[in-house]
C-alpha cells in the first residue's frame, strides 16, 4: 500500500473568513456536499466567532444544523473560547480547533488578550472538552514569522506546542498564518519539532504568500509527515495578519502528493469542479 496522507478541508472556515463576499449558508453547504463527493473526510465546517468581527462566518449555527452528516466524514469547529465550545457541542461537532500565536501581537489583535491570558481561556476550554471526551487540535499559529513581530525563535514554537500537547491536544498544527516559510526553515522547525511530539500527532498549515508551500509541504514530506491543512482553491487568509494570502490550495496539494506516489482518497477531477464552483460565487 501507498503511504497515505490525510488532508484536512479549511475551505470552509479559514477559506471563506477573510473573503468580502458573504456566501449564503445554502451555498456553502453545496460546497462541502461538492467536497465530500470528492472525497474529503476530515473538513472544518465553520468557527463559532463573534458575527462583528468575522461576518464571513456569521451563519454558523445555521450552518451547523444542516451539515451533511456522512459515514467517516469528521466535522471540526474553530472556537475561541468557552461559549465557542458550548455551541459546537452542541451542534455535536467531531472535533474542535483552539488556535494560539506564538506572539504577543498577533494574540492581541486576534484573541484580544496576551498569550498567557489567551491559554488561561482555553485551558477552561480544554478542561470541559476532556470531560465530553471531545478531542481538541491546536493551531500554533505565526510559528514561521509573524505580521507584527517579525522573525519567530522556534523556542517559542515548542514551549507553546509542548504546552497544549501536555494537556492532550489530538493534534499540533504548526502554521505559517502569514506564508513566509522557506524549505530550509521549515526543515529545521519540523526536525526540532520531531524531537518533542510524535509525527502522527504534527500537521502543517501553511498559507502560500511567497508560493513556497508546497516545497515546503515535500520538505516536510520527506521527514515523515503525513498531515496537512489545506483550502480549496486556494482561498482564504486571517484578518489578522495584514498582506497573507490563502492556505495552500487543496488541489494543488493533491496533485503534487499523487505525483510523489502517496495516496489521499481525494478524486483531483471533483475536487477542481467543486473549487470552481465556489469561485463563482466569490
Amino acid at each position: 500500500m501507498r503511504d497515505h496522507v490525510r488532508i484536512l478541508e479549511v475551505g470552509p472556515r479559514d477559506g471563506l473568513q477573510n473573503e468580502k463576499t458573504f456566501v449564503p449558508t445554502e451555498q456553502k453547504l453545496k460546497f462541502i456536499e461538492n467536497l465530500i463527493a470528492a472525497g474529503l473526510k476530515e473538513i472544518e465546517a465553520t468557527a463559532f466567532v463573534s458575527k462583528k468581527w468575522i461576518p464571513p462566518l456569521a451563519d454558523s449555527a445555521e450552518l451547523s444544523t444542516q451539515l451533511p452528516r456522512v459515514p467517516g466524514v469528521t466535522y471540526t469547529a474553530l472556537v475561541p473560547n468557552l461559549k465557542g465550545y458550548e455551541q459546537a457541542k452542541k451542534f455535536s461537532y467531531d472535533r474542535v480547533s483552539l488556535i494560539l500565536a506564538v506572539t504577543q501581537s498577533h494574540n492581541q489583535k486576534n484573541l484580544n488578550a496576551n498569550t498567557e491570558k489567551a491559554f488561561e481561556r482555553y485551558e477552561q476550554v480544554i478542561a470541559q472538552a476532556k470531560q465530553d471526551k471531545m478531542p481538541f487540535r491546536v493551531y500554533i499559529s505565526c510559528a514561521f514569522g509573524c505580521p507584527y513581530e517579525g522573525e519567530i525563535d522556534p523556542v517559542q514554537v515548542i514551549k507553546w506546542s509542548k504546552a497544549f500537547y501536555d494537556l492532550g491536544a489530538s493534534e499540533l498544527a504548526i502554521s505559517d498564518t502569514i506564508g513566509v516559510g522557506t524549505p530550509e526553515q521549515t526543515r529545521e522547525l519540523v526536525k526540532l519539532l520531531l524531537q518533542e511530539f510524535p509525527k502522527d500527532r504534527l500537521a502543517l498549515h501553511l498559507h502560500d504568500t511567497n508560493n513556497r508551500a508546497l516545497e515546503n509541504c515535500e520538505v516536510a514530506l520527506n521527514l515523515g509527515i503525513r498531515a496537512f491543512d489545506s483550502s480549496a482553491g486556494g482561498i482564504g487568509g486571517c484578518p489578522y495578519a495584514p498582506g497573507a494570502k490563502g492556505n495552500v490550495e487543496t488541489e494543488r496539494l493533491v496533485k503534487k502528493l499523487h505525483s510523489l506516489g502517496f495516496e489521499t482518497g481525494i478524486d483531483l477531477e471533483k475536487l477542481k469542479e467543486a473549487s470552481k464552483a465556489l469561485k463563482q460565487l466569490l
